[in-house]
């Protein structure tokens, strides 16, 4: 299980963000490619290394003509209409909701009617959704993040005199732990703001795992203390048999049109929830009805339980604290006659191995190759000499 933890030593944004997942060796053609799939135009991507100290990171450099301002729902529909990743595209609308639901809150308009400001619009969206790409290409799993400086004081901007750090920032940081440092310059803009309380599990010390690479994002300011860096540390995760603190989510549902199902299942997946259950029950009056189940990490409660009131027929969703022992797990790579293929390898309270295929790989390979499912089960099996 591969871990990505941001080291936010001056701050978090946008830029910085990418930049320092780039550093972690991204492909530019696979982001630009993957960029590619959002119904916009007019703009460019590319990264140079770039020195601060004795310091060397990736700068990502986005040019973008002029563009038309974009409100929420324009950007909702640029989600939606694009050919990215599912989780890519569910998270990248959750954070731009969060942007807008504390813009709107500042000068007290309806969060669908936030506008972006042209060209800043289109950059906003290429930092957030290539943010998200980069960590699907990395496998990143779990996001944790250092507590979060922040510089104080006064700056001038083209249009007024601003505080720092910004009403918004302040907004969307709130139940983050900060500390405050000798900068009179935006630390944290509210894009990288947005995207780690959305992304990041926790704020603490570097968690434990076995480090594998470190990335560095360098950002527009050529000088001045802090040095105007990110780094992000990548690893794995050095998980033991041992429990770990989850949230159910559940609720009854008797009057849903049963297609439906797949549908809410689907979304949920995206959103990044552990585990769907459906069971039949039987409701007062005799009525027949599902028992809807989610089991999700703490930090998505508020996103699946609003999923689950707008998707389903529900009028509530019940909460339950609970804890689950888990087994060490990892996925890996292996030979086998159908070529690579990724298998889920669980080590056992005993130390003894167990490996399963992953079955979106078996299903694939099936496909491709005309062999039945259970053999290509089995083959990938042997080849692994299990």
């Amino acid at each position: 299980m591969k871990t990505a933890y941001f080291d936010c030593i001056s701050g978090v944004s946008g830029e910085r963000t990418l930049g320092a997942l780039m550093d972690l060796n991204v492909p530019l053609e696979a982001l630009t490619a993957e960029m590619g799939k959002l119904p916009l135009r007019g703009w460019s991507i590319g990264t140079r290394r770039e020195r601060i100290g004795s310091v060397e990171g990736t700068r990502v450099d986005i040019t973008v003509s002029p563009q038309p301002g974009r409100s929420m729902s324009d950007i909702v529909r640029i989600f939606d209409s694009s050919g990215l990743d599912p989780w890519v595209k569910e998270k990248g609308r959750a954070v731009f909701e969060r942007i807008a639901e504390v813009e709107a809150h500042l000068p007290g308009i309806a969060p669908g009617e936030v506008s972006f400001q042209e060209a800043a619009a289109v950059e906003r969206i290429l930092h957030i959704a290539g943010t998200l790409f980069c960590l699907r290409y990395l496998d990143v799993d779990k996001v944790y993040a250092s507590p979060i400086p922040l510089g104080s004081g006064l700056v001038e901007t083209q249009d007024c005199t601003a505080l720092l750090p910004g009403p918004a920032t302040s907004e969307l940081l709130s139940g983050i732990p900060v500390f405050g440092v000798a900068a009179n310059w935006e630390l944290v803009s509210p894009t990288g703001a947005a995207l780690l309380t959305n992304l990041a599990e926790s704020f603490g010390p570097v968690p434990p795992m076995e480090l594998i690479s470190t990335g560095c994002g360098v950002g527009g300011r050529a000088s001045g203390s802090p040095p105007d860096l990110l780094r992000v540390f990548l690893g794995k995760e050095r998980a033991s048999t041992g429990m770990r603190d989850l949230l159910l989510l559940e609720t009854n549902i008797d009057d849903m049109n049963p297609e439906f199902y797949n549908y809410v299942s689907e979304r949920l997946f995206a959103l990044g929830v552990l585990d769907v259950t459906l069971m039949p029950v039987q409701m007062k009056k005799n009525r027949p009805a599902v028992l809807l189940q989610v089991l999700i990490e703490p930090s998505l409660e508020q996103a699946a339980a609003e999923l689950l009131l707008t998707e389903t027929t529900t009028l509530g969703v019940r909460v339950q604290d609970v804890r689950r022992i888990e087994l060490r797990r990892e996925v890996i790579s292996v030979s086998t006659a159908f070529g690579p293929c990724r298998v889920k390898r669980i080590v056992l309270p005993n130390g003894k191995e167990r490996l399963i295929p992953e079955f979106e790989e078996c299903k694939r390979i099936a496909a491709e190759t005309g062999t039945p499912i259970p053999d290509v089960y089995r083959g990938i099996l042997v080849s692994a000499g299990k």
